[in-house]
């Protein structure tokens, strides 16, 4: 329905159009039954169609109508003409804020003003059990008399019902908008709406904390290039410092704003009455706030009552000083060190080392996705010279200045492993291989020995000096570093190969090894403090993806944070001068793919740790997932179209298989490996699974029938084994023997392919031991998919830098590549895929998706670090 000026929509004359919405256009009108200028809402005809779309409109009028507040607009009336679905609200004759903040930044009187009004508001609604959740400038009407109206409650969410006074009770709103849907405005959402989780009315004091943000600077908070980037700076980032854009801005408001905008609901406000009476407080004196026009004052300079006011001010000032002094001396944080950034280029950095004159730094990258290669640099000086040794990473420098360094490298997510230990000199010239297989090594105090970690039969052993071991590990040892007095040796200890969570040891001459730090998620680089008395280390407890800080552990096991605000840090070394070298990374898990054949690969990532989990049969849909979105790193489902339509949240957890209708996922518990659950991917509730003895699971796919899931598992005390469960019912039985599991099922799920440690091999489904070994498919290889005609396994060849991908005849044994696939930009390029699900193949092999990890680098020292 088009309407234009002086058109009728039922009793009411359209006057003019005075603004669009994200679901209806507003009119001005006249009400020809009670001669009144009124506004007009009318959903627009396409979506009037829309369940959902009405069911909102409708929303919007229920709850706004309910509340009777002189900052919130009146609704009179909801109906339909012609099936048209209209809205009848209060006309209020003004400007939006947008539009007043056009003309620059308010002043802190008009500031003040505006923001006691829209709290007030706000409280009422969230007295109501009413959150807006789409608070913004455009939906602040002001008055010519200075009154604030708060409009557009069309995503209110209704928390809970409860009386508003006399008779009027708000009636139960339509459940959320939908599981893990995003609503709200990008730009002023809270960072839990920006994530997709549940919101309560503290949302709304995060955007109120954005909009004084905006009044008093004319700059909004968050904004980026793009929508998701703003999503990611309101999750992850902090805005300017409002005070270095406002110079005379009040103190007590800077707290009041700092404190709406704090990332963690619990540390806004407990109400909204709380925030409406500090603002009102002031406002009430802001002529303390504000210097304002000095008044006449017949009273005498010098008489009794001005000098005992003086007085009493003064000792007020010198008590408050005092105070201030003593908390300053109690809470001050160290100043902010000084950075000095060493490297410029793209790509990813291995490892960094001073020399011992402390001017010059050795490090290893790899630049613009070239291979490993030395380099050597000056403090002050922005270039870099190579030492001529390619794919070497440097492990450590001697008091004499000989480098130890690795050579022929297994390049393994941004660090160099399984490499042979070579001698060289600083100045350059041909290696002198010492031992093979080695993963760090450093130099003892004098330089006349070096301790080494070695891979030898298997297992990580800590050899001091080279051939005794005073440690072997369970898991893996990384960041290995003598302290400088020669006693002892710390290292991280990982006891998960190829994971990096684990522990901060030392280990003294007589094999005596100590904890000192543990249970960390993630923690990478380490390096010993001057006086030998702490061990300093960068980790996170956030799990995967971004966060890591510096910390500091004695030899008592004392620990304390040196600087968290060195966000993504990786550090490297410490100087006997105290300068700090440190990496500033960018981690990064991007998700591409390509269609129907096309040769052009199109980014399917969403945040920063975007991980691909399963892909539909007919390649039009993915299931994904990001880290980090969660509490504490736990990862966040999501379903998407591949071409490139915006995705759906489905919950906290991790995905790991779509069932071939496409209505469910097999996911992890969020929190909990051993825990699996069935989520909805439309309407419906999800269904946890029973687990029976199983303690932690590993993968999962689904059986053609959409009835019977395949999991790959493992029971307490326990290898790993391959199970199927009924999701209808019923505990996962195995299907194979212990340390044997399913690689693939076959395209009729009659058989699967499994790996032991004969290799890989086809078995029928209902006997693990009538197995046949697959001709032309090779130990290291990582089987992808089944072709959809049974004849074909397409296979992944050894390499984490390149995606090789061949395509093997089941009869013939024939292996014929199918595709090289590398990213377009291999700059800091560290890993493609990984885990089950990271590189994904359609039945045809035609359309495929895969997952690569990049990490790009700047080193950078650092002074004044304690």
């Amino acid at each position: 329905m088009t309407l234009c000026a002086h058109s009728r929509f039922g009793p009411y004359e359209i006057l003019d159009e005075i603004g669009k919405g994200g679901m209806g256009t507003v009119f001005r009108a006249h009400d020809t039954r009670l001669g009144r200028t009124v506004a007009v809402k009318v959903l627009h005809g396409e979506l009037s169609t829309d369940p959902q779309r009405l069911a909102h409109f409708e929303q919007e009028a229920r709850t706004a109508s309910a509340l009777n507040h002189p900052n919130i607009v009146v609704i009179y009336e909801i109906g339909q003409v012609d099936a048209q679905p209209y809205m009848v609200m209060e006309y209020v004759e003004g400007r939006t804020l947008r539009d007043v903040l056009g003309s620059g930044p308010l002043s802190i009187r008009k500031t003040l003003r505006y923001a006691v009004q829209l709290a007030s508001g706000l409280a009422k609604a969230h007295e109501a059990g009413i959150v807006h959740r789409d608070l913004k400038p455009e939906n602040l009407m002001l008055t010519d008399e200075g009154l604030l109206k708060i409009l557009d409650f069309g995503v209110a969410k209704l928390v809970q019902a409860e009386p508003l006074g006399d008779s009027a009770t708000v009636e139960t709103a339509l459940a959320d908008t939908g599981v893990g849907v995003i609503v709200g405005t990008v730009g002023y959402m809270s960072p839990e709406q920006a994530s997709g989780q549940t919101v309560d009315f503290r949302a709304d004091h995060f955007s109120v904390g954005t909009i004084l943000y905006e009044m008093i600077t004319a700059k909004r908070a968050f904004q980026r290039g793009t929508a998701v980037e703003t999503l990611s700076a309101i999750i992850r980032d902090e805005p300017k410092p409002i005070a270095t854009l406002r110079l005379d801005l009040p103190t007590p408001l800077r707290w009041v704003i700092e404190r709406c905008l704090a990332k963690e609901p619990r540390e806004r406000y407990g109400c909204t009455a709380d925030l409406a009476r500090e603002l009102d407080g002031l406002e009430r004196h802001q002529q303390e706030l504000v210097a304002g026009e000095p008044k006449s004052d017949p009273t005498p300079f010098w008489s009794p009552r001005r000098i005992a006011l003086m007085a009493a001010t003064v000792l007020v000032l010198i008590v408050s000083a005092t105070l201030g002094i003593w908390k300053y001396l109690a809470t001050r944080e160290r100043p902010w060190p000084e950075f000095t950034q060493l490297t410029f280029r793209r790509g990813a950095m291995s490892r960094a080392r001073f020399a011992p004159d402390g001017e010059t730094v050795v490090y290893s990258a790899a630049w613009e996705g070239k291979p490993l290669e030395l380099f050597t640099t000056r403090i002050g000086s922005p270039e870099s010279r190579s030492l001529g040794v390619l794919n070497a990473d440097i492990m450590a420098i001697s008091s004499t200045g000989e480098l130890a360094i690795g050579v022929g490298c297994t390049w393994n997510w941004g660090e160099c492993h399984d490499a042979t230990l070579a001698r060289v000199s600083l100045g350059g010239g041909a290696p002198r291989l010492i031992l093979e297989h080695v993963d760090s090594a450093d130099w003892s105090p004098d330089g006349k020995e070096l301790v080494v970690v070695n891979l030898a039969e298997g297992q990580y052993r800590l050899q001091y000096p080279i051939g005794k071991t005073l440690y072997q590990a369970p898991g893996w040892i990384t960041h290995m570093r003598m302290s400088p007095k020669g006693d002892r040796i710390a290292f991280l200890n990982h006891p998960v190969l190829s994971e990096v969570s684990g522990s901060v040891e030392v280990v003294d001459l007589q094999g005596k090894r100590k904890i000192l730090s543990d249970h960390w998620k993630s923690v990478f680089g380490l390096a010993w403090s001057p006086s030998g008395q702490e061990v300093w280390f960068s980790a996170s407890n956030s799990g995967q993806g971004p966060g890591a800080a510096l910390y500091a552990v004695d030899l008592d096991g004392h620990m304390r944070v040196v600087d968290k605000r060195l966000n993504d840090a990786k550090l490297f070394d410490i100087a006997p001068n105290h300068r700090v070298l440190v990496s500033r990374i960018d981690p990064r898990g991007l998700i591409v793919g390509a269609f129907a054949g096309s040769a052009q690969q199109r980014n399917l990532s969403w945040f920063d740790y975007s991980t691909s989990a399963d892909l539909s049969n007919d390649g039009k849909t993915l299931l994904f997932y990001e880290w980090g979105l969660g509490a504490a790193g736990t990862p966040t489902a999501y379903m998407r179209g591949t071409d490139g339509s915006d995705p759906i949240r489905l919950g906290e957890c991790r995905p790991l298989a779509l069932s071939p209708d496409g209505k469910w996922v097999v996911a992890m518990k969020a929190g909990n490996s051993g825990k699996l659950i069935l989520l909805p991917t439309g309407a419906g509730r999800q269904k946890e699974l029973p687990q029976g003895d199983i303690e932690e699971f590993y993968s999962a796919a689904w059986f053609p029938d959409g009835v019977h899931i395949l999991l790959n598992a493992a029971e307490k005390d326990h290898q790993q084994r391959s199970y199927m469960q009924d999701i209808t019912g019923g505990l996962p039985q195995p299907i194979t023997a212990e340390a044997s599991v399913v690689a693939l099922l076959s395209p009729d799920g009659r058989a699967y392919a499994k790996y032991n440690i004969g290799g890989y091999s086809i078995c029928p489904m209902h006997s693990d031991t009538e197995c046949r070994p697959i001709p032309g498919v090779q130990d290291d290889d990582t089987l992808l998919r089944w072709s959809g005609d049974g004849r074909y396994i397409f296979v992944r060849g050894v390499g984490d830098l390149v995606l090789d991908i061949y395509r093997v005849n089941l009869l013939t044994g024939n292996r014929e590549p199918w595709k090289r696939l590398t990213p377009a930009d291999p700059a800091g390029l560290i890993a493609i895929g990984g885990d089950p699900g990271q590189v994904l193949l359609t039945p045809d092999g035609n359309s495929y998706v895969y997952t690569y990890w990049s990490a790009l680098s700047d080193l950078f020292v650092a002074k004044g670090l304690e």
